[in-house]
């Protein structure tokens, strides 16, 4: 991974943060970036775990100020050093923050006790349980939220951290008992003064590796740098652990060769010990023989389309049976799964027009939940629509992919990359290069600067009918609640009953 050379020495000095107190001797905790969605989260469970939380953020934004004024938790608009005095007894930095933050600079400084958002992760609550991990490029927050649902659905109560909203309990963590904590391990580096993927604090005791691909081009030096990362987790587990690989990548299987921990592979070829078969897919999910070693093993409806969630579910299948849960168990959980708020999410329907809203941004994810949705709703036209928001998805290395990654849809619609204070244009995907290859190859694309932009065309373009999937790992100008209302607005003008 890239290193912090490039930073003033003066800057280097925060290799020697003092040790953080322990837990016990712990009852201030402040956040700084306390809105993003996991360190939302982490002030969420510190809270619940009975610590008073407080933090700040540049503005208190939704839906995580929502969230955390709905908590009691208090949130500082705008960064100031003053907002650390008195000092609290622990600073958790955001890896949002640069070296020059003004209230990392002023904990810096003074010499306060600091973690990143992974250490405190695993200081508060890893270190006396059984670390559950889900790791991958791909498939990280269904297949966490999935295995946290199915143990609590089996009476385990696990402590969880997943890095979306479980549609079941409306909730993205939870203390749980002991012995279990799953958590969602995420390969991004944890903070300015600490470079390690974050998957690298959570001590695993068993894990899965749903898949590895080439991403997080802005941290990653190219692909053998990014692979060395899972190459590193996989030596973590223990010998006395399980590592549950996925077996349709060769990538994933070739980790077997990097750890000591008992390795379990799941998929559809022939090398899986568990697997699929007699899959049958509908408009509700799909349905499948869950074999293992060979045996049927259960019966599973999982209601979510998709050859990747298909692999998602036989991965939490893999741990969970490790784990000593019952197959008629874990089938049953797993029917009972509701799926992650932004992932395949049904927003609403007007006009006989279907709106899914999902996270999707790397080209192999958006061209995975083109294809589910495509399969779930096989009669209907579908439309596609695309922000590029994320630090990796906006630059040039993914253009040819992305021109790639629409098949199945009759439209698709892109927004520009956002240009950053820090970016160089060049560095960018052009819009107008993908769209001229999606038109090349039959499928009606068109380029806009942002939502706003896009809207007009979009509400000209939909017709009864139609999905229209909205990709984006943000806000995209809240374009879905906008759409489904000009929708609405277009039904009542016309004399329809608005659904």
């Amino acid at each position: 991974m890239k290193d912090l050379s490039s930073l003033p020495d003066a800057h280097l000095r925060i290799f020697d943060r003092p040790a953080p107190p322990d837990p016990a001797d712990i009852r201030d905790i402040y956040l700084i970036g306390i809105c993003g969605t996991g360190m939302g989260s982490l002030a969420g469970l510190l809270q619940q775990a009975g610590y008073q939380v407080r933090g700040s953020d540049e503005a208190a934004y939704p839906p995580m100020s929502v969230r955390l004024a709905e908590m009691g938790i208090e949130v500082i608009e705008g960064f100031d050093p003053a907002n650390l005095e008195p000092a609290p007894d622990l600073i958790i930095v955001g890896n949002s923050c640069t070296p020059r933050h003004p209230e990392a600079s002023y904990a810096r400084e003074q010499g306060l006790p600091q973690l990143s958002f992974p250490e405190a992760l695993h200081h508060f609550f890893l270190r006396d349980r059984r670390s559950l991990v889900v790791a991958g490029t791909h498939g990280k927050t269904t297949t966490t939220g999935l295995l946290a649902h199915v143990l609590r659905w089996n009476d385990l109560q696990p402590g969880f951290m997943v890095g979306g909203v479980m549609r079941n309990h409306n909730v993205s963590y939870d203390v749980g008992q002991p012995p279990y904590f799953v958590v969602e391990g995420d390969e991004y580096d944890s903070a300015y003064f600490d470079k390690q993927p974050k998957m690298m604090h959570y001590a695993p005791h068993s894990a899965i590796i749903t898949s590895m691909e080439f991403d997080h081009a802005d941290i990653y030096d190219g692909w053998d740098d990014y692979r060395e990362a899972f190459h590193r987790f996989a030596a973590i587990v223990p010998a006395d652990g399980m590592l549950a690989l996925n077996s349709d990548h060769e990538e994933v299987r070739e980790l077997s060769r990097h750890t000591q921990a008992r390795v379990r592979y799941f998929g559809t070829t022939d090398e899986a010990d568990v697997t699929a078969r007699n899959v049958r897919a509908g408009s509700g999910g799909q349905r499948f023989d869950l074999i293992v070693d060979g045996a049927k093993a259960a019966e599973v409806f999982f209601p979510m389309n998709g050859h990747h969630n298909l692999l998602n579910v036989l991965a939490v299948c893999t741990i969970a049976l490790d784990e000593g849960v019952d197959p008629e168990g874990l089938a049953e959980g797993i029917a009972y799964f509701r799926g992650m708020k932004r992932r395949q999410e049904i927003r609403g329907e007007a006009s006989g027009v279907l709106i899914i809203d999902d996270f999707a941004h790397h080209p192999t994810a958006v061209r995975e939940t083109v294809r589910a949705v495509a399969e779930r709703w096989p009669e209907r036209r579908v439309v596609a629509v695309f922000e590029p928001r994320s630090n990796s998805s906006r630059r040039k290395i993914f253009e040819s992919a992305y021109a790639e990654s629409f098949d199945g849809a009759a439209s698709v619609f892109l927004s520009s990359p956002p240009l950053r204070h820090n970016d160089r244009a060049d560095d960018l995907l052009d819009p107008l290069r993908v769209v001229d290859r999606l038109e090349r190859s039959g499928i009606s694309a068109s380029t806009h600067v942002n939502a706003d932009a896009m809207l007009p065309g979009l509400l000209t373009a939909v017709k009864p009918g139609d999905v229209v999937l909205i990709m984006s790992n943000g806000g995209f100008g809240n374009i879905q609640a906008r759409l489904l209302e000009a929708l609405e607005d277009r039904e009542r003008s016309l004399g329809m009953p608005v659904r």
